[in-house]
């Protein structure tokens, strides 16, 4: 067999050299197969962490601690009810908000966009995901909160004051600005660059012949994006929504700015409220005994959030390519 390659090889071609394993190849195995390994122990040690310390709060209300509105720190009665509702709905605000407008961001720069126009806005959407959160807080606090009261807050609470559902879910007690909504738009804005510079980058990758084909067989450009470029690209959208909704459930500083920081639980969007992340900045400075047990046992139940919407991308990841 060795004859047979050598007479089928070209005259002059280099011959190919098998080399035995190396020690580099040894050693770079081992360190591939250390880093790995680092991660999961790093996570077990943090997701252990946090259960030894939030233990107590768990161990003293049960269940309770996460049905449970009360959070008292005069009597040493919590409950996380309100911080996880708080949480959810500014997330899901965020992405009803800014999964659209990510979405018609990418599809605009990579389909419709003249050249001498695509290459400033990619470069703004850039430099918005490099901002730091705390600045969108305080122009959020200084900046969108009077704005937002005066121009939203006070006219639309005149309008559905008195009508069924409407005046419950949109009406504020006082409309100062601050709320469950304001926090949901803010993060729409920190969002929409990553998601939309995630899709855009995907869309881009996609052959140029597939788009081709199908406007040479007559389709729209709605069709060629709804037909070709989606379903072509879905994982990775899916990726990029979820890399979203992981920072808009875990951010701290922007939303602890605009959310209110009231420990209650309201009807109504417009009212101020909290999440887990903003009711541990607040406190876990001066926390102690049960009550920064009972703040790391929020930070248990985001971090178990966060782990159920991994578990979901998992499922609609392996939905779509089944597809």
């Amino acid at each position: 067999m060795a004859a047979v390659t050598d007479q089928m090889a070209a005259p002059g071609a280099p011959a190919i050299r098998r080399t035995p394993k190396g020690t580099f190849d040894i050693v770079f195995r081992n360190a591939s197969r250390a880093a790995a390994l680092f991660v999961l122990v790093l996570l077990a040690g943090i997701l252990a962490s946090m259960i030894i310390g939030g233990w107590p709060a768990f161990r003293e209300f049960g269940f309770g601690f996460i049905t449970s509105s009360v959070w008292d720190t005069q009597n040493e009665q919590y409950g996380a009810w309100p911080a996880i509702v708080g949480t959810l709905s500014t997330a899901l605000i965020a992405l009803v908000l800014g999964v659209p407008l990510s979405l018609g961001i990418a599809v605009y720069l990579t389909q419709l966009a003249p050249p001498w126009f695509k290459r400033p806005v990619s470069t703004t959407i850039e430099l918005l995901a490099a901002v730091p959160s705390i600045i969108y807080g305080m122009w959020g606090l200084f900046v969108f909160v009077p704005l937002f009261a005066a121009y939203v807050q006070i006219p639309v609470s005149n309008i559905v004051e008195g009508i069924p559902l409407l005046g419950t879910v949109l009406y504020s007690r006082s409309p100062s600005g601050l709320g469950i909504l304001t926090a949901g738009i803010i993060l729409a804005f920190m969002i929409i660059p990553f998601i939309a510079s995630i899709t855009r980058d995907m869309l881009e990758q996609i052959p140029s012949v597939l788009r081709e084909s199908a406007y040479g067989i007559g389709a729209t450009t709605w069709e060629v994006v709804r037909h070709v470029l989606v379903p072509q690209a879905g994982v990775s959208i899916i990726g990029a929504i979820m890399l979203g909704l992981g920072r808009a459930l875990g951010e701290t500083m922007a939303v602890t700015f605009v959310v209110g920081n009231a420990n209650r639980l309201s009807a109504s969007i417009m009212d101020p409220g909290s999440t887990i992340a903003s009711r541990i900045a607040n406190e876990f400075n001066e926390a102690m005994g049960l009550q920064l047990n009972a703040l790391i046992a929020l930070g248990c139940i985001l971090f178990f959030v966060t782990f159920v919407v991994l578990v979901i991308a998992r499922i609609l990841v392996a939905r779509v390519k089944s597809f």
